[in-house]
């Protein structure tokens, strides 16, 4: 059912303000104006559990959760006045505070395996981090990196193995090497053809899939034997597969791993995490090796995010957070592929992932991956009040959130259907979106409808 919109007014006057003052109009790539179709919300206002209002002030149910950032719901509010509390005694000192201590005492209680942790501000400078140590612990230079999986870092290691590569050496490109996931002999000639030579691996533990045939055990073995450091990149998969990391629920023991996103519900904080032999080299103990400036951050330690941390993690400790992820997910997978069934998209429209992080596959009437047809589903369920870039569900969809957006899934779908018999150009309003890694930019910019 459609509902009644106030219009975007408000977004499109930012939005050229937006793109004159900021690079890509966001700070973020995928928050950008090119990852949404014309008719979208530019700019959020405000969030509360799984919903969300516009500048505009139109309400949605919302799925991207903060780009998979906000596991318990927005403003949750035992974590927001952990956070307020700390800003009343100041966030950022010349020395550090006593809260430091006491988040990663949480957080390595937490995670098994871990020993020492680092915190900071976002993903990339703890995957970063964690490159650094590899190559002062190992001496070495390449780095392995999933070919499958879409985002590692912004630095120059891994950005330049992406088509969006200007400004990065090609002395840089070099260093870095593919492999694929849940493919053991892609891993096993890396390592044949650069004996010697690999300072780590880096891996998500899983985009949805799980590791088929002791794939994470087997490169766990092949990087022992080759004297390569393994690292999970949990960033997503950390508070939403495991309480205590997708690691302790496949049973694989990194030799680093990071965390984010979910840690501390949209506030922001990152980690580092991994064996004391390797991190104390960014230590002041160790004086064997030389020195690894790690992770040194004026704001990675801030208090309030600390605060918001530490009161994330209790709450995922007491109660069942991570089932009731994997239970609503499921049941919004289960309802929204019984919709796709109804109107006959089985080859055009897919939902993946694990259920606590799913997303969907758009195709168009040749089965070819479409933006076009991700666009019109975007469209059509904005229309009908929910905002579903992906569908990663939080503590706070309830059973009344999945029946509503299953209803405006299912009224998508139908102007999908449409769509394939009488051309998506008919319905689709404005340009599609478009992928983040691209070389270059459309000759129309994305912020125009």
């Amino acid at each position: 059912m459609l509902i009644q919109q106030r219009g975007f007014a408000t977004s499109e006057r930012l939005r050229g303000v937006a793109h004159r003052l900021i690079p890509g109009g966001c700070h973020t790539y995928a928050k950008g104006d090119d990852q949404y179709p014309v008719l979208s919300p530019g700019f959020i206002a405000r969030g509360s559990g799984c919903r969300v209002w516009d500048v505009d002030g139109n309400e949605y149910i919302e799925f991207g959760m903060g780009n998979r950032a906000v596991g318990l719901g927005h403003a949750w509010p035992e974590v927001v006045a952990a956070a307020r509390e700390c800003m009343t005694h100041g966030t950022n000192f010349t020395r550090p505070a006593a809260i430091e201590v006491e988040c990663a005492e949480q957080f390595l209680e937490l995670i098994d395996g871990a020993e020492m942790v680092k915190f900071c501000k976002d993903g990339s400078d703890a995957t970063s981090g964690a490159m650094r140590l590899a190559r002062a612990w190992t001496g070495r230079d390449l780095i392995a990196i999933c070919s499958d999986h879409p985002f590692f870092s912004t630095d120059d290691w891994f950005i330049g193995t992406t088509p969006v590569d200007a400004g990065i050496p090609e002395a840089v490109k070099r260093l870095t090497l593919g492999f694929r996931y849940n493919d053991i002999g892609s891993v096993r000639r890396l390592f044949e053809e650069h004996p010697g030579q690999i300072a780590a691996l880096i891996l998500e533990p899983s985009r949805g899939e799980d590791p088929a045939g002791g794939f994470l055990h087997e490169v766990r073995r092949l990087c022992t034997e080759n004297g390569a450091l393994l690292v999970l990149d949990e960033m997503i998969t950390g508070f939403r597969w495991h309480l205590n990391g997708a690691q302790q629920l496949y049973g694989v023991e990194p030799d680093l791993s990071t965390f984010g996103k979910a840690l501390a519900n949209g506030f922001s904080l990152s980690a580092l995490a991994g064996k004391r032999e390797i991190m104390s080299l960014g230590g002041l103990e160790q004086t064997e090796r030389p020195r690894v400036f790690l992770l040194s951050t004026t704001h990675g330690a801030e208090t309030h995010a600390m605060a918001a941390a530490i009161a994330n993690m209790q709450i995922y400790r007491r109660e069942p957070v991570i089932e009731h992820l994997h239970r609503q997910g499921a049941s919004l997978r289960a309802q929204a592929e019984q919709a796709i069934q109804r109107h006959g998209l089985q080859d055009h429209v897919r939902i993946v992932g694990r259920s606590s992080c799913l997303t969907y596959a758009t195709q168009d009437g040749e089965g070819r991956p479409s933006q076009e047809f991700r666009s019109l589903l975007l469209q059509e369920t904005i229309r009908r009040g929910v905002l579903m870039p992906s569908l990663v569900v939080s503590y706070a969809h309830l059973d009344e959130d999945i029946a509503r957006t299953v209803d405006a899934i299912d009224g998508a779908l139908g102007v999908y259907a449409r769509a394939l018999q009488d051309g998506v150009d008919r319905y689709l309003v404005g340009r599609p979106s478009q992928v983040v890694y691209r070389r270059y930019n459309a000759a129309e910019p994305a912020h125009i409808a």
